[in-house]
């Protein structure tokens, strides 16, 4: 007896739908960019960018022609990305409103709460993102927030178009995202701050500032890939890296005897603070 034995073809996800870029800047760049690596074609964006030069970039990198003012050509646009400084959106939404009223809207927008969102363009399908400058190599942390009418799909949908700039974390309580903001969206520079100090303390040792550097960024680079795959906490981690009497242990003991850590906390906590107040001064618009 013969069997006949069909294989199917194996398929990826589903073609993206045409997306709308409100801003094309370091994250709307950083975004396309993962996404035209994957298959997704130049002409699938609309793209609108008041500045030249921003507009200039889009073109040579990506081979996308940028709109300096929202237009007809944002109606195919199933899926709307707000990548603007969030003292603009306001202003930014009004002309854009009457072409995307059937979109999903996704934005990046530092503070602006949901609901202003979804008043300014009349639509509940609204997504806050909190992503942070690693995503420009896709190596980003990206906070999420979903207003009650955003569905299954268009979660999934917001997964798909985000996937390429690194992880993705949704949070059930919009407030969340100001502590999000001032960890993952804020916390690159803390690390550079300290990546910076590093290099100074090595350069002050005798190293060349490259030698320096080099192992400042090599050793946080480990030490992040190294907590990410181990099974235990950071606090375990740090106990086998230190021995009692040991060049570590006095490194930790010179940081807590000045109140390092406590004062880390403090510094992040003033920036989920200024989160908020950014959100109350322009969300009210």
């Amino acid at each position: 007896m013969t069997i006949a034995v069909t294989f199917l073809p194996r398929t990826g996800p589903a073609p993206l739908p045409p997306i709308a870029f409100i801003g094309g800047g370091n994250m709307a760049s950083a975004i396309i960019g993962g996404l035209i690596k994957q298959g997704t074609p130049a002409d699938a964006f609309e793209v609108v960018e008041p500045f030249e030069e921003a507009r200039r970039k889009l073109a040579q990198s990506f081979g996308i022609t940028a709109h300096n003012e929202a237009g007809e050509a944002l109606s195919r646009c199933a899926v709307v990305v707000w990548a603007v400084k969030p003292q603009t959106f306001a202003d930014a939404a009004l002309p854009v409103r009457p072409f995307a009223e059937n979109a999903l809207h996704l934005s990046v927008a530092a503070g602006i709460p949901s609901g202003s969102i979804a008043r300014w363009l009349g639509s509940e399908r609204v997504v806050r993102a909190m992503p942070n400058t690693p995503a420009l190599v896709g190596q980003g942390m990206t906070g999420l927030y979903a207003r009650a009418g955003v569905d299954a799909a268009d979660r999934a949908l917001v997964g798909q178009l985000l996937a390429p700039t690194g992880e993705l974390l949704w949070v059930d309580d919009e407030a969340a995202l100001d502590a999000v903001t001032a960890m993952s969206g804020s916390g690159p520079a803390y690390v550079f701050y300290f990546i910076e100090a590093m290099t100074e303390a090595g350069v002050e040792m005798g190293l060349s500032p490259d030698q320096a550097q080099r192992l400042a960024i090599g050793t946080f680079t480990g030490a992040s890939a190294l907590a990410h795959s181990a099974t235990e906490p950071p606090s375990v981690l740090r106990e086998r890296v230190t021995s009692k009497g040991g060049t570590t242990y006095a490194a930790l003991t010179s940081l807590e005897g000045a109140d390092v850590k406590a004062k880390f906390k403090t510094a992040i906590r003033a920036a989920q603070k200024r989160a908020a107040e950014l959100g109350e001064e322009f969300g009210k618009a």
